[in-house]
């Protein structure tokens, strides 16, 4: 009898995947801002940077992690989930450690002995130095760019194998919390790292925490019917889709693990080009945020990263983003009260985080009177932005068969990637422009100038790129390939 009661009784081991999935992320972000809390105070002033060329090494890792997700998403469906994670934890971990050679490389290459006689260089020898150390740096954030471009096509076929199309966008809201967890972690350790060991001790330690990651991954993770720790009872909830779904063509797609398609005959569909272009108009905005606001904190108001005051309003902005839990929530919701399809709900969801970001328009007015009241705006804006990604990620996979799910998503990561090639090679020559010829915009002068425009872009990105991905997808069709 009691065997029988343990049977009946769900077991809920889809929750530890999706704990393992938000410490993957919450390592992913760490090992990404630590170039960004580094920069403008150690790194910058070292190799004689410019904005227009940290604007060129975040653009050019933005461009190979584009491309990385396209394929990766590929790779991920063939070697399946667990194989592909822990190759691509692996390969971002090292890439990480690496950016530690950066200097070591760039004082062999001009012939300097010391990190103050490359500080001290200047005219030609400067120049050489801000060249090479470009060069290094971008080698190092190719290398993170590929590993990390696995991130996201794993984790979101991971999440389509261990959930429902219900609940997807609520576990895939849990684990992508980790990008706001690795931002909040940051900005109070990666500084004092760097202050106190240096900045290349911050790279190795953030990058040696994913392979101990990769250890235990390669430990838990099996897929649901072959995990002797899923009963079947959470088998059945996990795989209720393959009896909810109307289709019988879904059904069958749904139980083949491999169809030999090209990526090409993904773009036959009109829902890949929804996906892509919504990605594509919004998600080079949180890249913006990410990469741009330790630096605007300093521009704007002289606050650097490493300042009690600066690492409090950076921990501020991501503690706000953390909102963003609750908004893979707000769709199920409206399935369970009104039994619409899963895309209906996530687009009205959708929507409404698309009108949240209108308030990023006010951080520059308002950061006249106070610096805490633009990270209150973009941070809220960050948070919509977070809200609108978790379902971003979930929408093509409730759309697309399982064995497909990994290549929608990294065609759709590469779009975004495009997207945070654009915004970070604009916005670093916008802000070198509006230095250089004191722009004035809207009562503006100079760098806050070229930060208001920026603003301005980000605020009414996701109401266009909603009513893209309306247009272009008015209903809930599920795809046969």
């Amino acid at each position: 009898m009691e065997t029988l009661k343990q049977e009946s009784k769900m077991t809920n081991y889809r929750w530890v995947i999706c704990s393992m999935l938000f410490l993957a992320t919450t390592i992913n972000y760490l090992d990404r801002q630590v170039l960004s809390l580094t920069c403008n105070e150690f790194i910058k002033p070292e190799f004689h940077w410019s904005d227009t060329d940290y604007g060129n090494i975040t653009s050019i890792f933005a461009i190979v992690y584009a491309f990385a997700q396209l394929f990766a998403g590929r790779i991920v469906d063939r070697l399946g989930t667990k194989k592909a994670y822990a190759v691509a934890i692996a390969v971002w971990s090292f890439g990480a450690c690496i950016h530690a050679l950066c200097g070591i490389a760039t004082e062999a290459y001009v012939g300097a002995s010391s990190r103050l006689e490359l500080l001290q260089a200047t005219g030609e020898a400067a120049v050489m130095i801000s060249t090479f150390s470009t060069y290094a740096f971008i080698v190092a954030r190719c290398v993170l760019a590929i590993g990390e471009g696995g991130n996201f096509p794993s984790a979101i076929k991971a999440t389509a194998e261990y959930f429902p199309k219900k609940d997807r966008a609520y576990a895939t809201a849990i684990f992508n919390s980790g990008s706001s967890i690795g931002a909040l972690i940051a900005p109070l350790t990666i500084p004092v790292l760097a202050a106190r060991y240096g900045w290349e001790m911050a790279f190795l330690i953030v990058g040696l925490l994913g392979f101990v990651w990769m250890a235990i991954w390669l430990f838990v993770y099996k897929k649901p019917d072959e995990n002797p720790h899923v009963n079947a009872v959470e088998l059945a909830y996990v795989e209720q889709d393959k009896v909810n779904d109307a289709t019988f063509e879904q059904k069958v797609q749904d139980d083949v693990p491999h169809q030999k398609v090209s990526i090409l005959h993904f773009f036959r569909f009109r829902q890949t080009w929804a996906f892509a272009l919504g990605r594509f108009l919004t998600d080079g905005v949180w890249w913006f945020f990410l990469f741009w606001i330790p630096p605007y904190l300093q521009t704007q108001f002289g606050i650097k990263a490493s300042d009690p005051l600066g690492m409090i309003l950076i921990f501020m902005l991501y503690l706000i983003t953390m909102l963003s839990v609750f908004g893979g929530k707000l769709p199920t919701i409206f399935m369970n009260r009104t039994g619409k399809d899963p895309y209906s709900c996530r687009m009205k969801a959708m929507l409404i985080y698309a009108f949240i970001p209108l308030l990023v328009l006010l951080a520059q007015p308002l950061g006249q009177i106070s610096p805490w009241l633009p990270v209150i705006c973009i941070g809220l804006g960050a948070a919509a932005h977070q809200s609108w990604s978790a379902n971003m990620y979930t929408v093509g996979t409730d759309m697309f068969p399982k064995h497909a799910s990994a290549t929608i998503t990294g065609i759709c990561g590469m779009a975004a990637g495009l997207s945070s090639f654009i915004f970070q090679q604009v916005a670093g020559r916008l802000f070198d422009y509006a230095e250089a010829t004191d722009l004035l915009f809207f009562g503006f002068r100079g760098k806050p100038a070229g930060y208001f425009i920026i603003f301005c872009i980000c605020a009414v990105a996701y109401l266009v790129g909603w009513m893209v991905m309306k247009s272009l997808v008015p209903k809930y069709k599920l795809v046969v390939i």
